[in-house]
């Protein structure tokens, strides 16, 4: 099955767990701006692109211009805490992708983080060359729900979309990849496992520890 199958992985909350430190990146850059948060606003944000809760969640810009400054100096904070604090990843993500890698399966990032965030928490949880490929925030034109990232990534693979598997935590990913026409794995980093279970799923674990790579071929064989 290893020239079938591919493997693509959100990032945030499927391989490392970074809420805390984004949230303090949006915690700093209210504050240095002057801009009001609201209890909640993070939640409501996760999985989505800064373009859309920049504008549509937040308000607290509407020009593309002014979108696109607040989404830097947000990911710049949150890169520059990231650098001061340090991240693992999350149990059982290198284990599986080792085996992944062992068994010649072709894995891939699809995720809405931009590429530079992904470059630099590569580098410091010592995971680069383990992917294949990224298919980032800049590549793509439409934010999760959409299924582009997913779409892009299986091609960058040379995978057909009902061939892969994606790893999400969030529901807005989960939609994307079953919108791709995807097999979906959740991952109850952000949401608990009922919540994902709803959302249309393949199965839901609390971890990569939890996950048998041919109990994962089996729902695609099937």
């Amino acid at each position: 099955m290893a020239d079938k199958l591919g493997f693509i992985f959100d990032w945030d909350g499927v391989v490392v767990d970074s809420s805390r430190q984004h949230a303090l990146s949006w915690d700093v850059i209210s504050e240095k701006e002057g801009l009001p948060l609201f209890d909640g606003h993070f939640k409501l944000g996760f999985g989505k692109r800064n373009e859309v809760i920049i504008p549509e969640i937040l308000k607290w810009a509407q020009e593309p211009s002014e979108v696109q400054r607040l989404a830097f100096l947000k990911e710049e904070a949150y890169r520059r805490i990231v650098r001061e604090t340090g991240l693992i990843p999350l149990p059982g993500v290198k284990e599986f992708l080792n085996t992944l890698c062992e068994n010649d399966f072709r894995r891939v990032v699809g995720s809405s983080t931009p590429r530079a965030n992904i470059d630099a928490v590569m580098e410091i949880t010592n995971l680069e060359g383990i992917f294949e490929g990224i298919v980032a925030a800049e590549d793509v034109t439409r934010g999760k729900p959409d299924p582009e990232v997913f779409l892009k990534a299986a091609a960058l693979i040379e995978k057909d979309p009902e061939n892969c598997i994606v790893f999400e935590d969030s529901i807005s990913g989960i939609e994307a990849g079953i919108a791709a026409g995807m097999t979906v794995v959740g991952l109850a980093t952000t949401n608990p496992i009922e919540a994902l279970r709803e959302a249309g799923v393949a199965f839901a674990v609390n971890s990569f520890e939890e996950i048998e790579l041919d109990r994962l071929i089996a729902l695609v064989a099937n």
